[in-house]
């Protein structure tokens, strides 16, 4: 994978390749670099990059790497530039549809060259074999080599696009336009199944845009541009399955639009709702659903009355009869008499699902006075009035139906039970009625003679009207309400049976259907079995024709070889004018072939007598001529040497007479040359002598400094290790420091809370000690009579009038149950209270505890009456604390 520092030469790399035709490596250079993770920011550059990736995808029809480098590239522009993926994106279905319309037009030309090339024949041997092995026509061909691959890279476009625009509301307009073009495609070349792919493929978009509520960019239906675009979508849409006669696919486009328009539960604009209406007509046409094909005729003809303000008078009254003919066609009868259970629940769901696409919400099960279907009703009309009538007489009364058409009507009124009739054709003659059971018509002139003869009796015969006797029975009302009850008992059962016999039909029906869908399932795949094992069956049989017609060729070609060969020789054709099969005429060529071998061989060893006696001559006659040419070689060849050999010796004395002149000439400069080099090698021993010198004063100085370092690093490393150990000696006495002082606070605190328990448990004992003696004291006055309880609490009764008890009795008298007067009350409350005893210490403390005491507890605090005990006891505890 080749990596470039910026894209731009990415773009020249690609075109240099393309250039030397190299495209593949091109497109791999430049999906490489779109599908980095360096270049995630959009630049203008890409943007050019893109433009010549779609044009290399298109040529060399690869769709997956379309497809890869346009996900890429959304992911790079979808916030920051989603114009530029509009503009590839167009960029790129323009080039697909024009290189599709260019095989088009190729193979058209094509076929067009092909069928005017020769007048005279009409197809050229090539090609009545070559459509005899394939089976194909030479258009069926050509469309097959040319046209279809184009086609099927247009229709991958499409779908690729479509996937890409799915679900983003900023490429709305571009995904609307995107559906309409594909549909365009389908319906310009009758693309039957890719149409029903396509619907499928949007119908799931929509359902995952309903389901996937959270996405990011999600459309929002609601929004008007929004739901105009997918109503246009689906309109057009439906267009298209009308024009291929796709009315099934016509039909879930209608129920895809009734959904999407109570989807968003706005009514959509009026054209939109015209052109809805008007191939809804359509479609209920086609299904013979007359009476909601009336109905839509009916909505299509108000949208048009009361909205289209420029519609003509004319065109106005043409939709008003078809209206009314529309009306006219329903059948005043129920076509689905006599069908099963079965088949009348799926015809009830039918007519709900077609009923809901109109918003009729009326019960579609009309009543006969009010159906207009006017052949029918004549026939019924002629049958009650006639009970035979001649087949000229009938076609004269309905001048405006040929008798053809009023027979179809007939038969059909007859087989759902509408009339009964009897057509005789060699008589000339319609029969009404049945003669062999009583006939329809008797029983309801039967039926009418017994209403109208009770109703006489009614008048003639009054019915007396008795008087009411509720009042003469005296259980009648729970007589009645045991009715009602029982009566609602049995309603309530048969309820229940009712729900329980549609619950038992309904497991019928679901086994029912289980079994025929597994039957059919069975069917199915014993047909694709069928159907698997036929095409193959084909396959072998074509291929062993045409290897049968290859063999026949080749046995042909020969026999025409050896038969061209034999006319050349003159001898005569083999087998002229017999018929030969395939193996004589292998035979034949074959030994034809052997003889030829057999001749060849012959000549051959006689033409190699002849030139071995001929090369033996030659060698003869020749090898005194070379003995004579090699002696005189060998005198030429020894004159040469010598003379060369002289030439030699003289260019040698030649030489070192030069050699011996140039030695004299520079052996006077000997003694200089001696001086210079001795000069030169001392100066050079003098540097040599210095450099090392210093060499050896940089090696002693720098093995003192590592020395030097050396030492360092080694008392540093001393002083961190003794610092080392002297710190954790520190820590581990600071830890045990610790821990010993944890340990004496934690004995400590175990003595005081002991202490604490002890004093505590003291203060608790005298307290119980002091509750329990002030009750002895209670009991004790509660005992003491009331005239006691009196005299105590008169001053003047005695010595005793200053006692603390009978004060304490007052203030318990109360507890007693009994009264006490207002005067005694006043007087025992002016009283004054007796002294406090003195403490275990001699003090008279009549003073509470200071709230700060902490050892007080609250709950113990003495009930009433015992309020002297308590603050005794509470006083002893406090003079017993130590201060401070």
């Amino acid at each position: 994978m080749a990596t470039f520092v910026k894209p731009e030469n990415a773009l020249k790399r690609a075109e240099e390749l393309v250039n030397v035709g190299q495209k593949q490596a091109a497109l791999q250079a430049l999906h490489d670099l779109i599908t980095s993770k360096r270049y995630k920011a959009w630049q203008k550059t890409l943007e050019r990059i893109m433009f010549k990736y779609v044009e290399l995808c298109v040529d060399m029809r690869k769709g997956r790497f379309a497809k890869d480098g346009l996900i890429q590239y959304r992911i790079t522009c979808q916030q920051v530039n989603v114009s530029s993926l509009e503009e590839v994106i167009k960029y790129f279905m323009q080039l697909s549809t024009e290189k599709a319309e260019q095989a088009r037009t190729q193979a058209q030309a094509l076929e067009d060259a092909l069928d005017v090339e020769d007048l005279e024949v009409d197809k050229r041997p090539e090609d009545l074999m070559l459509s005899y092995v394939s089976g194909e026509k030479g258009k069926d061909r050509s469309d097959r080599e040319l046209v279809t691959p184009w086609f099927k890279f247009l229709w991958e476009t499409y779908r690729t696009v479509l996937e890409i625009l799915r679900n983003n509301s900023k490429l709305e307009s571009l995904y609307a336009m995107t559906a309409h073009r594909a549909f365009q495609f389908c319906k310009q070349y009758k693309r039957t199944t890719e149409f029903r792919r396509l619907c499928e493929i949007i119908r799931n978009h929509l359902a995952n845009l309903n389901k996937y509520k959270d996405q990011r960019d999600r459309p929002d239906l609601t929004a008007p541009e929004s739901l105009q675009l997918y109503l246009d979508t689906r309109i057009e849409q439906l267009k298209i399955a009308t024009d291929l006669e796709l009315w099934q696919e016509a039909f879930r486009s209608v129920e895809d639009i009734h959904g999407l328009m109570n989807l968003v539960k706005k009514s959509p604009k009026t054209p939109l709702m015209v052109v809805y209406y008007a191939k809804l007509t359509d479609v209920f046409w086609v299904s013979h659903s007359h009476l909601y094909h009336a109905y839509a005729w009916f909505k299509l003809f108000t949208l048009q009355k009361s909205y289209n303000k420029n519609l003509s008078q004319k065109d106005l009254q043409l939709i008003a009869s078809s209206v009314l003919l529309a009306a006219l066609s329903v059948t005043p009868y129920d076509q689905k008499h006599g069908a099963s259970h079965l088949e009348l629940e799926n015809e009830k769901e039918r007519n709900l699902r077609m009923a809901s696409l109109i918003n009729f919400t009326l019960d579609p099960k009309g009543e006969s006075r009010e159906m207009l279907s006017r052949s029918s009703l004549l026939s019924e009309l002629v049958s009650r009035v006639y009970q035979s009538i001649t087949i000229g007489t009938l076609s004269k009364m309905i001048p405006f139906f040929d008798f053809s058409l009023v027979e179809k009507l007939s038969v059909d009124a007859v087989k759902y039970n509408f009339l009964s009739m009897k057509v005789d054709h060699l008589k000339g003659a319609v029969l009404f009625g049945n003669v062999n059971i009583e006939s329809d018509v008797l029983t309801d002139h039967l039926a009418v003679l017994a209403d109208s003869l009770n109703k006489a009796r009614n008048l003639i015969y009054p019915s007396v009207k008795k008087q009411s006797k509720l009042g003469e029975k005296h259980g009648l009302a729970e007589t009645v309400d045991k009715e009602h009850k029982r009566l609602l008992a049995r309603k309530s059962i048969i309820e229940k049976r009712k729900e329980e016999h549609e619950r038992q039909m309904l497991e019928m029906e679901r086994e029912e259907e289980s079994k025929r869908l597994k039957l059919q399932k069975v069917t199915e795949e014993a047909e694709q079995k069928r159907l698997a094992e036929e095409y193959t069956r084909r396959q072998e049989q074509r291929i062993r024709r045409e290897i049968e017609e290859r063999e026949l060729q080749e046995a042909q070609a020969l026999l025409f070889e050896t038969q061209k060969g034999a006319k050349k020789k003159g001898k005569k054709p083999l087998l002229d004018g017999e018929k030969v099969t395939k193996q004589t005429l292998i035979e034949l060529a074959l030994s034809e072939q052997l003889k030829e071998r057999q001749d060849l061989e012959k000549k051959l060893q006689k033409l190699a007598k002849t030139m071995d006696y001929m090369e033996r001559a030659k060698r003869e006659e020749e090898a005194q001529l070379i003995e004579q040419a090699f002696q005189q070689r060998l005198v030429e060849e020894k004159i040469f040497h010598e003379h060369e050999q002289l030439k030699a010796i003289e260019l040698s004395r030649q030489h070192h007479a030069g050699d011996l002149q140039e030695k004299r000439r520079l052996a006077r400069m000997l003694d200089n040359k001696f001086i210079f080099q001795q000069r030169i090698v001392n100066c050079r021993e003098t540097e040599y002598n210095r450099l090392k010198k210093e060499r050896e004063d940089k090696i002693n100085q720098l093995i003192a400094l590592r020395k030097h370092e050396r030492e360092t690093k080694r008392k540093m490393l001393f002083y961190l290790k003794s610092e080392e150990e002297r710190l954790t000696r520190l820590r581990e006495e600071e830890e045990a420091r610790k821990h010993e002082e944890e340990e004496r606070r934690k004995k400590e605190e175990a003595e005081r809370k002991a202490k604490l328990d002890a004093i505590a448990e003291r203060q608790r004992q005298r307290e119980r000690e002091a509750e329990e003696k002030e009750r002895l004291r209670r009991e004790a006055l509660l005992r003491r009579p009331t005239e006691t309880l009196s005299r105590s609490i008169d001053p003047a009764s005695g010595p005793h009038a200053a006692d603390p008890v009978p004060v304490a009795a007052a203030a318990a008298a109360p507890t007693s149950g009994k009264y006490v007067p207002r005067f005694r009350r006043e007087r025992n409350e002016g009283q004054m209270a007796a002294p406090p005893e003195p403490d275990r210490w001699g003090r008279q403390d009549d003073h509470a505890p200071q709230s700060g005491d902490r050892w007080r507890n609250d709950e113990h605090r003495p009930s009433y009456g015992g309020s002297r005990t308590s603050s005794t006891s509470s006083s002893s505890w406090s003079s017993s604390r130590p201060r401070g």
